[in-house]
């Protein structure tokens, strides 16, 4: 198998209508770890993804909380958990997922960029979903470099340094008190002059010593020196006055935003648009599961993510054993019928 990431085997889509037991839309650690499963089941399926293997693993720059390994690149772990499932033959396409619909008799049709479509009677869904950027200048530059969306994720990366937290609710409140074991000092930065968070998060981030507010403020600039992120560039949005905040680490948390905007059907979700499932990863669709960060859940980690496909990938083979089961059922009853028309 490759070294590289980019040479995972991919099947070039086209205009035709291509038919299997099970679609996997998304190749992130949930999609990958799907991927492995149903291939070692001998299941018909294809992975489809829009872009590389990896999901969010490839914007991030090392990965320490995995078991078994103590330090890896989140790249070369995506391309490990690609060559893995490629291992068991499932086809990897590339193509930008449109439209996911559901038909009259319960059969799900994925149509993709460029005209192709793939019908099956199940799938599982670990489309994942994007925090919510800045798009201020420097914020791509220093992603993985200094600028995160995880705390859980990245933040024993910067122990004894200076990190800047930003936004005002629930998440960035309580990343910002999660991140006070690691940091020298935790600045929170947001917009308004009061926080959006529950209060019982307020008053226990205010509480720790180590911990700060620049109210009323916004930020312009993420700014480092090449290698890596050394601050931030920021504006007061009463007076207009400008400073800088020195932090090497910069946590974003302005919101997550699942990636449900293609799915043409309803399927219940929380208030935060995440999909909810029993705990087999079935959801109120009969034959979609979901798994990975667009479930609704406490906590998204690559290890959550892989054990949601697991789950996903057993249960989506136990629904079409049943499915099989109904339908040999339903034509040997049609079959009997007959025999006994024509006795008569």
């Amino acid at each position: 198998m490759a070294n590289d990431i980019r040479e995972t085997r991919v099947v070039a889509n086209d205009e035709s209508i291509h038919e299997h037991e099970l679609i996997i839309v998304g190749a992130g650690p949930a999609g990958l770890c799907a991927a492995l499963y149903a291939g070692r089941s001998e299941m018909d399926a294809v992975l489809l993804e829009a872009g590389f293997p990896g999901g969010q693993l490839l914007l991030t720059e090392l990965v320490d909380d995995y078991p078994g390994i103590e330090e890896v690149g989140g790249m070369e772990l995506a391309r490990q958990m690609a060559d893995h499932a490629a291992k068991f033959g499932v086809d990897v396409t590339r193509g930008h997922v449109e439209r996911v619909s559901r038909e009259a008799d319960g059969t799900f049709r994925v149509e993709v960029d460029g005209g192709g479509q793939y019908r099956a009677p199940a799938i599982v869904y670990t489309a994942g979903g994007t925090p919510k950027k800045l798009d201020v200048p420097g914020e791509m530059e220093y992603m993985g470099k200094g600028v995160s969306y995880c705390a859980i994720c990245d933040g024993a990366f910067f122990k004894g340094e200076e990190i800047a937290v930003i936004g005002g609710g629930d998440s960035a409140v309580e990343e910002g008190e999660f991140l006070t074991r690691y940091g020298s000092s935790v600045t929170l930065v947001h917009r308004r002059d009061e926080l959006r968070a529950q209060a019982v998060l307020q008053k226990r981030f205010l509480a720790n010593p180590k911990t700060g507010v620049v109210w009323d403020t916004v930020v312009d600039r993420i700014v480092g020196d090449g290698k890596q992120a050394t601050g931030l560039a920021l504006r007061d949005v009463n007076t207009g006055e400008r400073s800088e905040l020195p932090a090497t680490g910069v946590f974003i948390f302005i919101g997550f935003t699942p990636n449900v905007n293609v799915l043409d059907f309803h399927v219940d979700h929380d208030p935060g648009g995440y999909i909810v499932t029993d705990r087999d990863m079935r959801t109120s669709v009969p034959g979609f599961f979901v798994a990975g960060d667009v479930r609704s859940q406490l906590v998204r980690q690559i290890t959550t993510a892989v054990g949601d496909a697991t789950t996903a990938v057993f249960a989506a083979e136990k629904y079409l054993q049943d499915l099989h089961e109904r339908a040999e059922t339903a034509e040997d009853a049609v079959t009997r019928a007959a025999r006994e028309r024509q006795t008569v």
